[in-house]
């Protein structure tokens, strides 16, 4: 199988790896933004708080233009063929950033004293101060964009890190030297401006632009539409509530929105490292429906946790952090709100995961969806308003109906996906020859799959291990089960507990028990009947429906078999038992070659079998809701696992 899913596991690992990458950012990030937070809370006390929160939400609201740009540049970017190409498209839309950014600085210039007024805040020069770093906010949307377009979510993540640093430490100094919320005001658009002198990209020569202008437009547009709902459902709710309630209880509930912010800004991470890879990548690809899954498996593992600590810390860990101004007596105290408002956040999250799937390479109506239900977020709390509690609860409700809407589309994928894997196939049943071992089918993955380059490292002290193995020393197959999990862990794992493999005889008349997985170029070939022979007689008479290294390398295949080369690798096959359809696990090109190649090539392949009643638990036998999850759980578990370090200490202490 992994000739069949090479690119789409490489497509789901690479979002993985993005996503721990801009995780690990957006951890540091939010220790340094909570650590702001505190402070804060501390020294200025909720009014004070309060108002400082306020004027940073009008930056947020700014942001929906800055992420506009940002993603739009990230989509662009990642399409593009060349470094040259790749650079003539950023240069465009900075061009245009510059200008929205001076537009919406001077729009706050003209109008900072109705918006002081609305917010109730001391004076109107702290929306002025919040101008100078609005100029600046919008361009830095676009460099970012470049960077995450170009895959450099090192550089994106240090380039969080260093805004949130900066944002930091001016506020304690200005703070300290007597400023007060003015210094805190002055501090963030300082830290806007270090980001986006921080985040200068290095460009290719200049080419012509390769972007239409109504293509361009309409991306715009499309991200002006998500981010302008977006942003209106993550701070509505904040600057509501320093409309209509005090400046102290005002305050309280900007900390409570803050661990919303913490969350949403976890998520953020995962779709940052989806989007681009996604937009980069051909339509049979994203079509696997555990990229998409991976992504929200990793958003709901990561909310969860976090409610999970909310809800077993103390309650007086915030009146420590935030100081006692920041208590609330009775039922719906601090700690319940927190909880409350961390799980609306949790929901809103994933219907942002997949709103941004599908904009990564169409025109995602569910834009507009969302930018209707932030309409009526605001309405609702306008309407209700009685307690910070039922503030939160309007969002909650309202999110799970987003949720709702935009996940029914991919729930009817999920179901006709698992339709198509499922489809009967029909042929003599296998004879079963041997048991056989796990270990001993390890050994054949392995062989099989040793040139990839994730065991370059290993090729030359396990070159014999691999190659020559010795299934009676228990030291070599712990070496070769360390190996195998480097790359393929998730993969293993998700083959069920007390499987019993044999050796089988497999011929003519069993191939249309036998079925390819539906991924990637297999799906294209296959034209929704996955059965091998039929998938052959596609390559057979549909060559131009595959790429040329497919058809080279099945050609390269075939001609060994003819040959009568040695050094092929066992076909590996998964079911439920000899009687009913098996897929293939590992050696799709194998067998597709051989059966173009001659009658007889067949019979040169050897062929091994997992069986098990439970194979259907399986997301490689049977794709469906259940089973996604499933491999999803599993993968999040090999992202915390480190296959690395176990292979190493097997490794030292067979010396």
């Amino acid at each position: 199988m992994i000739g069949l899913v090479h690119k789409v596991k490489t497509l789901q690992a690479r979002i993985v790896s993005g996503s721990v990458i801009l995780l690990s950012g957006s951890g540091l990030t939010t220790a340094v933004n909570l650590a702001y937070n505190i402070a804060i809370a501390r020294f200025l006390g909720p009014q004070g708080f309060g108002h400082a929160t306020a004027v940073y939400t009008i930056l947020t609201l700014i942001s929906a233009v800055t992420l506009s740009f940002q993603i739009v540049s990230a989509k662009v970017v990642a399409q593009q063929s060349s470094p040259e190409k790749k650079a003539a498209a950023y240069r465009g839309f900075h061009r245009s950033a510059w200008g929205c950014g001076i537009l919406v600085a001077l729009m706050l210039l003209l109008f900072q004293r109705p918006i002081a007024d609305y917010l109730n805040l001391p004076g109107s020069a702290l929306v002025a101060l919040l101008a100078v770093g609005a100029a600046f906010y919008v361009p830095l949307g676009c460099r970012r964009g470049y960077i995450q377009g170009t895959y450099g979510f090192r550089g994106l993540a240090t380039n969080l890190v260093a805004e949130g640093v900066v944002r930091l430490g001016g506020s304690l100094l200005l703070i300290l030297l007597g400023f007060g919320v003015a210094g805190v005001i002055a501090a963030n658009s300082a830290a806007v401006a270090v980001a986006y002198l921080a985040a200068a990209p290095k460009l290719a020569t200049k080419v012509p632009n390769p972007l239409r202008f109504l293509y361009a437009l309409r991306e715009t547009s499309q991200a002006m539409v998500f981010f302008s709902g977006q942003v209106l459902i993550n701070n509505c709710d904040i600057v509501l509530v320093e409309h209509f309630f005090p400046a102290k209880e005002a305050g309280l509930y900007a900390a409570v929105a803050m661990v919303g912010r913490v969350i949403f800004s976890f998520s953020s991470a995962v779709v940052n490292s989806m989007f681009p890879l996604v937009a980069g990548t051909r339509d049979e690809e994203r079509r696997d429906l555990r990229v998409i899954s991976t992504s929200l498996l990793l958003v709901l593992g990561i909310g969860t946790i976090l409610v999970l600590g909310l809800g077993i810390a103390p309650s007086g860990i915030w009146t420590t952090f935030f100081g006692a101004g920041f208590q609330i007596v009775g039922k719906y105290n601090l700690p319940y709100l927190l909880a409350l408002y961390a799980i609306t956040a949790i929901i809103y999250s994933l219907s942002v995961v997949i709103i941004t799937f599908e904009m990564s390479y169409k025109i995602a109506n569910t834009s507009w969806v969302q930018l209707a239900l932030s309409g009526v977020v605001i309405a609702g709390i306008c309407i209700f308003h009685s307690s910070l509690r039922e503030v939160i609860l309007v969002q909650l409700i309202l999110m799970v109906v987003l949720l709702a809407v935009v996940a029914a589309p991919f729930l009817v994928d999920l179901l006709a996906s698992s339709g198509e894997v499922m489809r009967p196939v029909r042929g003599q049943p296998a004879r079963l020859i041997r048991r056989a071992t796990e270990d001993e089918v390890i050994a054949e993955f392995l062989k099989s799959d040793f040139h990839s380059p994730a065991f370059s490292e290993y090729r030359e002290s396990l070159r014999e291990v691999v190659n020559s193995p010795d299934l009676d020393d228990a030291g070599e197959n712990a070496k070769r089960r360390a190996l195998l999990y480097l790359r393929h862990l998730s993969l293993w794992k998700q083959i069920p507990a007390g499987t019993k493999w044999y050796e089988m005889e497999i011929d003519e008349a069993n191939l249309g028990q036998i079925q390819a997985f539906p991924r990637a170029h297999w799906r294209r070939i296959a034209r929704g009947n996955f059965s091998i022979t039929e998938v052959a007689e596609g390559v057979r008479t549909r060559k131009d429906l595959v790429d040329l290294s497919f058809l080279l390398k099945i050609l390269s295949i075939g001609n060994r078999l003819r040959l009568d080369e040695p050094g092929f690798s066992a076909v590996i096959l998964i079911g439920l038992n000899e009687n009913e359809r098996m897929t293939i696990v590992d050696g799709n090109h194998r067998l597709v070659a051989a059966m173009l190649s001659t009658p007889s090539a067949v019979k040169k392949l050897r062929f091994l079998c997992g069986l098990s009643p439970r194979m259907a638990e399986c997301c490689w036998y049977n794709t469906n809701l259940l089973t996604l999850c499933r491999y999803g759980i599993n993968k999040l578990t090999g992202a915390i696992r480190n296959p690395e370090a176990e292979l190493a200490q097997i490794m030292q202490n067979s010396t």
